[in-house]
């Protein structure tokens, strides 16, 4: 089985299921599936952080590209928004990830809380007291 996984992903993934699914315990991959389970939630939480990215990545460009301003940001950021509620609606051990937003918004954004901080020579330091209010800002319309 160990094979199948490195040669066809997806049909490894059926076999598993299958194998499960008929109680076929003992012919299970154990070793790779432990692995697939973790990175479940690693994906999922892939998933928030990238839909807070977008979302923070649009607020910068919305307030520092103000001549460029379109309903394509407005759209995604509302897009990205309901995104969150819903992944923290299906899983709402994901909140932990908004626990501390200062050390996720500064990696998350990096890039560009970098460019707007020089741009706006906002100190880092008033960025991260100001972390929990931009992370209001980025989940509420």
């Amino acid at each position: 089985m160990k094979k199948l996984y490195e040669q066809d992903y997806s049909q490894w993934a059926k076999t598993m299921a299958d194998l499960l699914a008929s109680g076929n315990f003992t012919r299970l991959d154990i070793e790779n599936l432990v692995e697939e389970v973790r990175d479940l939630s690693k994906r999922e939480r892939d998933h928030l952080l990238s839909s807070l990215r977008l979302i923070l990545h649009h607020l910068l460009k919305w307030d520092y590209q103000s001549h460029k301003r379109s309903r394509s940001w407005q759209n995604a950021i509302g897009r990205e928004r309901d995104d969150i509620r819903l992944y923290l609606e299906d899983s709402p051990s994901l909140s932990r990830y908004l626990d501390n937003p200062s050390c996720y918004l500064l990696k998350i954004g990096s890039k560009q809380v970098k460019n707007s901080l020089a741009k706006s020579k906002m100190t880092l330091f008033l960025y991260k007291n100001l972390a929990f209010f931009i992370l209001t800002l980025v989940l509420n319309e």
